[in-house]
Order: C-alpha cells, then sequence, then structure tokens
C-alpha cells in the first residue's frame, strides 16, 4: 500500500541555501519567424542557488519554456551572461555542454521520455552510460535510485507495465542518478490526475528537505504551492520574485 502524499496549505521553513547554481543576467532570446522577430526573453536576470525549490509560472507565451531551455542548456541566448557553477556557458564547447546536460542538470519532462522496450532499471541506467561508467557501477546507482522513488519492486518492469505516477518516478529517478546540480521539471504533473500529481510534488518536496535544488516550470497555482520561491513571467520578463515562508 502506497503512503498518502505529502499535502498541505503550510509550506515548512525555507532551508539554508548553498553556493550559486545559476548566474543569468541581462538574458535575451529572439526568433526569427518569416518577417518578425519574436522576443521571447527581454533581459532576464536570475540568480539560484543551493537547495533551493523553485518555481517559475507564466501564461502561454510569458517566456517560461524559452527560460526553462536556456536553464538546461537546451538553447543559447540571443544575449547576456550565463553562469552555471561559476562557469560561463557561452564559452563551452558541445562536448561541454553535453558533459554539464548529462552530469550536472536532471531533466523530468512532462510525457516521462522513457525508452517504452527498456525496464526501469535500464531506463535509470542511460546517463550512466553516457558517462562512461561500468555495467556493475551502473546497475548499483540506478536500483539505489529507483529505491529513493518507492520503485524498489518495479525495477524490472517496463513502462506499459506502470502506472502514470510510476513511471514518472522513474523519470525523476534517472534524473537523480547522476547526483546533479539541479533538478528542472517542465510541467512533471501535466499527464497525470490531481491524486497522482499529489504524489510526485510529495516527492519533490522530499528531495529538497534532502538537500536537492528542484525548478519547477508550471502553469498550475497548485503545483506552485509547494515552491519556497516563485518567479512569474510576463512578456519575456520577470513580473515578481515571491519566496514564501
Amino acid at each position: 500500500m502506497q503512503s498518502s502524499p505529502v499535502i498541505g496549505s503550510a509550506v515548512p521553513a525555507i532551508r539554508p541555501k548553498g553556493d550559486v547554481v545559476i548566474r543569468i543576467e541581462g538574458i535575451t532570446k529572439e526568433y526569427v519567424m518569416g518577417e518578425s522577430v519574436i522576443q521571447a526573453l527581454r533581459g532576464v536576470d536570475l540568480l539560484i542557488r543551493g537547495n533551493e525549490y523553485l518555481a517559475v509560472m507564466g501564461p502561454s507565451g510569458s517566456g517560461k519554456s524559452t527560460l526553462m531551455n536556456m536553464l538546461g542548456c537546451l538553447d543559447t541566448p540571443s544575449s547576456g551572461r550565463y553562469e552555471f557553477n561559476g562557469k560561463d556557458v557561452a564559452s563551452m564547447d558541445d562536448d561541454e555542454l553535453a558533459e554539464i546536460r548529462n552530469r550536472e542538470i536532471g531533466f523530468v519532462f512532462q510525457t516521462f521520455n522513457l525508452l517504452p522496450r527498456s525496464t526501469s532499471l535500464q531506463n535509470v541506467e542511460l546517463p550512466l552510460i553516457y558517462a562512461g561508467l561500468g555495467v556493475e557501477e551502473r546497475q548499483r546507482r540506478a536500483a539505489e535510485a529507483l529505491m529513493a522513488v518507492g520503485l524498489a519492486e518495479r525495477m524490472h518492469h517496463k513502462p506499459n507495465e506502470l502506472s502514470g505516477g510510476q513511471r514518472q518516478r522513474v523519470a525523476i529517478a534517472r534524473a537523480l542518478v547522476n547526483q546533479p546540480s539541479i533538478i528542472l521539471a517542465d510541467e512533471p504533473t501535466g499527464n497525470l490526475d490531481s491524486w497522482t500529481g499529489k504524489e510526485i510534488m510529495g516527492l519533490f518536496e522530499k528531495l529538497y528537505e534532502t538537500g536537492h535544488t528542484i525548478v519547477v516550470v508550471t502553469h498550475e497555482e497548485e503545483i506552485a504551492e509547494f515552491a519556497r520561491r516563485v518567479v512569474r513571467l510576463r512578456d519575456g520578463v520577470i513580473e515578481s520574485d515571491e519566496l514564501r515562508c
């Protein structure tokens, strides 16, 4: 029997913060569409420290997905500066960026992005294969990550043998397995029912309490309520940046 998700309107105290993980200054992003230029971001400044739990919110077209791609080193800004763990991202080559994405950033997507013919264990192992770890070491670490998200008994199940919530837990285990500097979650409950969504947010709560740095992009206020800091975007600029106690 699964335990009840962590639910409640009261947010526990904000934990002490660590060193700066992400620093962006004056970031802009423009897209050319035909004869039009779309300004997705218009001079965004943002500082994220270790062990923060941050929600990024905004209506459609606000720039939150673009910002998420910037934070995850999946896209490059048109102007401005982005430092990840003190290093200028613009100075990195493709191999260095791939290393950052694989070792330093754990991604959790709305659509899970699991390999359908692979088991939970094999899906979680993937980042470790890219990192060059041997079979025994990566299986051990993948198993530990799955146990950490409550899937010890589902390691050898394939995605079609799992519920939506279990699939997302596999995706979170995969994001954790390389012990990244930050976890980026893009609408992580978007394909889940409300009860399962709260279970997943309860899991993020536990990860935060054990020292992980988490950024969740969401359009749902009830999901953002779990975070300790809420950044709201509108028309490509930060409209508000609020700490919650």
